[in-house]
């Protein structure tokens, strides 16, 4: 097994071929597959190439590729399928391989009824409050700021 793989990885084994997929876009360092499981039209992922399992752990090259990627592909969801937006996250917990979804999203459908209830519950909570505070968001700041 070498540095790119991880043996049992459903992603590494798209990547190398061994497993199917429906591959919409690739480069160098990255790839952009259908997913199976997709939420709406279009659902996509963006994928290493190499098997990291956070993308934040990637190269700056990889992670260019991987954003770069995901922007054109964004683009033509928007032109070929005209939602709202298209709902980006990135995930590496239940497959520990980095991928970014790609979501066209649409006013009313599930994500966006979730992100709107995610959005009340961020702005009610009382235990939530106090991060709005000044102090704790100039502290915030501070132990983000330092490298």
């Amino acid at each position: 097994m070498n540095q790119n793989t991880e043996k049992g990885c459903a992603f590494c084994d798209i990547v190398a071929g061994k497993a199917p997929a429906y591959i919409i876009d690739e480069d160098e360092r990255s790839m952009c597959i259908l997913d199976i499981h997709p939420y709406t039209e279009g659902h996509c992922l963006v994928i290493s190439k190499r098997h990291v399992p956070w993308w934040h752990e990637l190269t700056e090259e990889e992670n260019a590729s991987l954003f770069k990627m995901a922007n054109k592909m964004a683009n033509r969801m928007m032109k070929k399928f005209n939602p709202d937006f298209v709902f980006l996250y990135a995930r590496g917990r239940r497959i520990p391989h980095t991928h970014l979804f790609l979501i066209p999203t649409y006013s009313g459908d599930v994500l966006d009824r979730f992100f709107n209830a995610l959005e009340n519950f961020q702005e009610s909570p009382q235990t939530l409050v106090r991060l709005k505070e000044p102090d704790a968001m100039m502290e915030t700041a501070r132990v983000l700021r330092e490298p």
